[in-house]
Formats: C-alpha cells, sequence, structure tokens
C-alpha cells in the first residue's frame, strides 16, 4: 500500500509540474504536439542548422513535434501548412498523425529493411541534416540504458557517414553519465566539429543533452549528389 500511495504522489508530482510547464503551455498556444519542438528550435537558433530547401530525415519522430518545427522552418512567414521550400522525410517505430509535407515511414530504425527503405525514398540524394530524437525505452540498469543508448547513435553516425553532405550535420540526443564519452569520441572521430548542447526546454532533472556534428570528416560518399 505504501508503493503504491508513493506511486501515487510521484505520478501527482509530474502531472503537476507538466501542466505547469511554460514549454508545454507554450507549445499548446502553438499547435505543436509537445514541448520538444522547443529543444530542437533552440538548437536550430544558437547553431542555425535548418535552412530552406534542404532535404533532412528526422528519426525517432513520434509524435511529430520536430517535423512540425521543420514544416515550419521551410515554410513562407513559418506558415504550418501550404507551400514549403525543403523535404523531410520522418521515421519512426511508432505511428503518428500525417504532417502536411512531411514524408513518415513507420518501422524500426534497427531493422535493415526499413534502413532501406528510408534510402529508397532518399532516391539517391544527399542528405543536409539528421536530426535524431531516438533514445530506448529504459531499464532502469544504467550499464545496458547505456549500450543501447550508445547503439542508436552508433545507427545514426553510420546512416549520416553514408548519407550526409560532406557540410551536413546531424543532431542526436545521448545522455550523461554510463557511455557518455565514448559516444562523443565516436562522433569526434566522424565530425569535424562537435557540439554538446543543452536546449532550455530540456528539463533540468533530465540527463539528455544533445550532440551536433557538423563537417564530416570523410564520407561513404563519392560526391554530393546535387538535387
Amino acid at each position: 500500500m505504501k508503493a503504491k500511495s508513493k506511486g501515487k504522489k510521484l505520478n501527482k508530482a509530474w502531472l503537476n509540474d507538466h501542466l505547469n510547464d511554460p514549454y508545454v503551455k507554450l507549445a499548446q498556444k502553438e499547435g505543436y504536439r509537445a514541448r520538444a519542438a522547443y529543444k530542437l528550435k533552440e538548437i536550430d537558433e544558437t547553431l542555425g542548422l535548418v535552412r530552406p530547401g534542404q532535404l533532412v530525415v528526422d528519426l525517432g519522430a513520434a509524435p511529430g513535434a520536430w517535423s512540425q518545427y521543420l514544416r515550419r522552418r521551410f515554410a513562407p512567414k513559418g506558415a504550418a501548412a501550404g507551400a514549403q521550400n525543403g523535404v523531410i522525410i520522418a521515421l519512426d517505430l511508432l505511428d503518428f498523425e500525417p504532417i502536411e509535407g512531411v514524408d513518415f515511414i513507420q518501422g524500426d530504425f534497427h531493422d535493415e529493411a526499413v534502413v532501406r527503405q528510408l534510402e529508397d525514398r532518399l532516391g539517391g540524394r544527399a542528405v543536409d541534416l539528421i536530426v535524431s530524437d531516438m533514445a530506448p525505452n529504459l531499464s532502469g540498469i544504467a550499464s545496458s540504458d547505456a549500450a543501447r543508448m550508445a547503439h542508436l547513435v552508433e545507427l545514426a553516425v553510420e546512416f549520416a557517414e553514408q548519407h550526409l553532405v560532406a557540410q551536413g550535420a546531424l543532431v542526436c540526443k545521448a545522455f550523461h553519465g554510463s557511455g557518455y564519452s565514448q559516444i562523443v569520441e565516436r562522433l569526434k572521430q566522424t565530425f569535424k566539429l562537435v557540439k554538446p548542447i543543452k536546449p532550455k526546454a530540456s528539463r533540468d532533472k533530465s540527463a539528455e543533452t544533445f550532440l551536433v556534428g557538423r563537417g564530416l570528416k570523410r564520407t561513404g560518399r563519392p560526391v554530393d549528389t546535387p538535387r
């Protein structure tokens, strides 16, 4: 009974924090599906990653807030619908409600067949920007969770090595703690510039941070494919 009561208190405290979160309120006001949109917004505004005309791949896209942000950045005057100058291909294991102008693939990024499907959608075009909010379901076992997180980052980096333009960028989620330094080192092996950033919209209690790699040291593409 005590454990159940404690759990109820924790859930109530989380719900109270969530409902009073300024980014939750702002997302509701501005029509974003999740407060996560403001994480990508701050990363973009800090580093100038998103530009009209780009081809962007959004990994771990559900419920769609990052794709929504990208969609608005590609639209005249930031519109959520209508004209769009850019291509967004989103992928997630979970489904989400369609977003105008976003090509969505439902599937597991671990699955080679799903990756091939994503590559088919690219049609030989090079990618300007990859954004990844992918994270494993946490088990509470630090070593296991760290290994699974590192594997997701590795998959994103490998995809970037094969499909990014030479001066392209990768944004990926990571967790401070076990395995973090190895993830940073992996990005440094691949990119000329690696920058960690913890957006204000990322809760203080959260161990998450985002790593941005820019400019491939080498590329799996023989040349950047013109679009």
